[in-house]
């Protein structure tokens, strides 16, 4: 199922959707490096090229294969 959810990104409100899966792999990912989950999605904004939902899933790809978020 797809979330749409607001959230803080350098002060602003800004629109994400993303299926649920992802959600809870960014929530697992900021607990497991000790952030809140909004900290995360605006490190990930600060590097991204492209679309933040889209940066967002291909950050969460990349810390699963890195081992950092545990294979469901």
């Amino acid at each position: 199922m797809i979330k749409k959810r607001s959230v803080l990104v350098a002060g602003h409100p800004t629109s994400v959707t993303l299926e649920e899966p992802f959600w809870e792999a960014l929530k697992e990912l900021a607990a497991a490096r000790g952030v809140p989950v909004g900290t995360l999605i605006e490190e990930v904004d600060a590097t991204r090229t492209g679309n933040l939902s889209s940066a967002l899933r291909v950050h969460v790809l990349e810390a699963v294969r890195a081992g950092e978020v545990p294979r469901g």
